[in-house]
């Protein structure tokens, strides 16, 4: 035991010095995990600030949910516009008219082919003869901006008129 006091009486400025020195570290060490402590404390702060709950684990899974949620709602409006390019792409979105005079005793345009087509060119087109006595009106189909029956020039005007409007699609 002796040997030991005579060692730290020997070399007490030594060992004061190295005990100094570490204190020193742990301080440096101590304030060093403080400031991060603090950086960590102000972003939980952050991330936490207008939930109800300051329980991360709950406010987790409140947020899991929620997304859950919003991916169910957009699955159903990514059908829901599914459903509505189908419906557009066969509904009537061009149109084309040409008025003339079908007789030459009459005047003013009164006869007229209109072309009601969908998104791909089907459809019908109507003519409409006036003359003095009578009026005649016919109804020939359209597919892919053709028919089967004999047009009239008013009535392949009318289709190319119609055709002319057709928008571009994406249909993916």
């Amino acid at each position: 035991m002796e040997e030991i006091y005579s060692f730290i009486s020997a070399y007490n400025h030594i060992i004061i010095l190295a005990i100094l020195c570490l204190s020193v570290i742990t301080l440096v060490l101590t304030i060093i995990n403080s400031l991060r402590a603090g950086r960590m404390l102000r972003k939980y702060e952050k991330m936490m600030s207008g939930v109800e709950t300051k329980n991360l684990e709950q406010m987790l899974t409140t947020h899991i949910e929620k997304v859950s949620k919003v991916s169910f709602k957009t699955l159903e409006m990514e059908n829901a516009l599914k459903n509505v390019r189908a419906m557009a792409e066969r509904s009537i979105q061009n149109v084309g008219i040409v008025r003339y005079n079908a007789f030459s005793d009459t005047g003013s345009d009164l006869s007229f082919a209109i072309a009601l087509l969908d998104f791909r060119g089907n459809g019908m087109v109507i003519s409409s003869l006036f003359g003095r006595n009578e009026t005649r009106t016919y109804a020939k189909p359209v597919t892919e901006g053709r028919s089967t029956y004999h047009l009239s020039d008013e009535e392949q005007e009318a289709i190319t008129k119609a055709l002319n409007n057709i928008p571009s699609f994406n249909t993916k």
